[in-house]
Formats: structure tokens, sequence, C-alpha cells
């Protein structure tokens, strides 16, 4: 499917924008699970002053989405509403040293890059990034984690641009951060942060960066197409566990399985669709309520509408079609 043309729409949308307007732009080639409908716009800002002049004249009532590297997330068949904006590394791909043991970076900065630069900085605290298939921007959103350590360990300000291009800094604490949650406005788009460490000697990080690295391989479908974890663990168990315990390591919906590997991770065996794998999450959750009373929560964000006879029915009530 397709939508209507909002640069033809809203002409002026376009003036003097330095990044990439493209509209009706296909999302199955940037998300990890390679499914999903287009996006009416997707807008790959230049910097961040654009992003600012690009949202302060766009109409309150069209919707903005954060895309960001696209690992974490399941497009719908039918598309995206309104706009989705993609950070580049060239304009916000920066790591830079400030002082005082932290790092300021840039949103776009895959989460293993930021490893990587902490390990060369001589900063502990950052190898479980090593492990996280996703990027800045998002994992300060969701307050990524992994090994023990959640993003809300390291991170201390972050910059955001809100729905009328103003400029924000917020503190640790305005994220009012949970587990596998943040509090920030669902349209604001995040552009840098820093965050802070402790001196470590890169030998001892590349240690743990490696241990981190073995276990993904040994215990993780990473050479699949895949979101990552698809259910947060629920109090006091593993969401894995569950899911195992319920039957459904392996169980298929269309071209979409829960892992032999990892039964926590959904994977794209070839021809899925985003129904597919959404589908075969609500039977999951499904199944697991059943077996055991406990109710599973998505980890991976489900946005966009369902495609033409594809409404997928959740067992503990109706979805909102853009998300």
């Amino acid at each position: 499917m397709s939508f209507p043309d909002l640069l033809e729409l809203h002409p002026d949308l376009g003036e003097g924008i330095r990044g990439k307007l493209t509209a009706n732009q296909p999302l199955s080639a940037v998300t990890w699970f390679r499914v999903g409908g287009p996006a009416q716009l997707l807008f790959q800002p230049a910097d961040e002053a654009d992003l600012a002049t690009f949202l302060s004249r766009l109409p309150e009532d069209i919707p903005v989405l954060p895309v960001g590297l696209g690992s974490n997330l399941l497009i719908r068949d039918g598309g995206l509403e309104g706009v989705g904006i993609r950070l580049s590394a060239k304009g916000f791909g920066g790591i830079e040293e400030v002082g005082n043991h932290r790092l300021k970076v840039g949103a776009a900065v895959p989460d293993k890059r930021l490893s990587e630069a902490a390990a060369k900085a001589g900063l502990g605290g950052f190898s479980f990034y090593t492990g996280i298939p996703g990027g800045v921007g998002g994992a300060l959103r969701m307050n990524a984690g992994a090994h023990g350590t959640e993003t809300r360990d390291r991170m201390v300000e972050l910059i955001g641009i809100d729905r009328q291009g103003r400029r924000h800094v917020l503190s640790n604490a305005d994220m009012n951060y949970a587990y596998r949650h943040s509090e920030a406005p669902k349209d604001m788009i995040f552009t840098e942060a820093v965050f802070g460490g402790e001196a470590v000697s890169e030998e001892v990080i590349r240690q743990e960066m490696e241990e981190v690295v073995a276990h993904r391989e040994r215990a993780q479908p990473i050479r699949e197409k895949t979101g990552g974890s698809t259910f947060k663990n629920p109090p006091g168990t593993s969401a894995w566990k569950e899911v195992d315990a319920a039957g459904c390591r392996g169980l298929t919906v269309g071209g979409a399985q829960m892992s032999e590997m990892h039964c926590n991770f959904m994977i794209n065996t070839g021809q899925a669709t985003g129904a597919d794998l959404e589908r075969l999450g609500e039977t999951v959750r499904k199944r697991v309520f059943e077996h055991s009373g406990i109710r599973l929560e998505w980890e991976i964000k489900r946005l966009g509408h369902f495609g033409e006879g594809d409404a997928i029915e959740p067992f503990l009530g109706a979805y909102k079609e853009q998300g």
C-alpha cells in the first residue's frame, strides 16, 4: 500500500531542509526482521538543527515515529502513517571524550561501537553494549541492558528535540527509567547523550567484551533475521523459561518461528510477514498465560497499520492501530 505524499500536501516541509526526505519509503530494508510496509515519509536529517527546523514546521496532526537502526522494531505490513525519523551516522554518529570519565555520543552510534570507544578510552561499565544489537537512541528510549547492567546505570544526560523543534537537556532522573522503559515523550527525538564510566584497564575491558561476544554466539541466533529479545523478563523468572515451559520453542506461524536456539527470539525464516511475526508473538503470550498465568509483555516495538485482512487479535485486548 501507499499513503498520500506529504511533500505534495505540504510543499513547505522540504524548503531549506538539508537532509533526505523520501515519500512512501519501504522500511523492510532497514529493519532487522526485514518485514513491514512503507513510511508515509522518511526523514533522515543532516544534523540536529535540520531536525529541529523540520519538526518546527510539521503540522501537529502528523505523527512522528523514531525508526532508529530498526533492530528492536516490527513494522506492520500496512506501513507507518506520518513521518519516520532515521538519524544518520554522518550527522549523529560522533563520539567524544569530555573529561571526568565521560563520553558524549551521537544517537545514531551502534551500541557495539559505543562499547568499543569506551574500551579504547579505558572506561569500564560499557561492555554489556557489545551484545546489544541496536543503537544509542533506542538504548536511551527503552533503557536497554544486558548482563546485569542497564543504560540508566551509565547515562548522565541527553539531548532531545521535541515535537515543536525545541531542544531539551534531560537528566537521568528526568527519564524515570524502569526495566526496559522510560517516560520521555514518544515523539521526542534523542540526538546525543553523555555517558559516565569508571577508569579500568583496556585489557580487563577487552576480556569482558570477549565474554559477552562468546555468550551471544553460543546462546543467541545472531545470524538470523531477528529483533533480539521478544518479551521482557517477568518478575522472578526469565521470558525464555516461560516460553519453553509452555511448549513454544520452535513454534512457527507462516514464515515466523520462535528460535530453537533461544526461544525468546523470534526469527524470520525467509518469507515471514509482519503479521506472521506478530501473530506468533500473540500465540506465545496466550500459551504462556494458559500454562503459568504469566502475562508476557512485548519488548519488541510494534508500529504502524496492519495490512488488509491481517488485523491481529491480541489475547489481552485490542491494539491501537498506530502502535
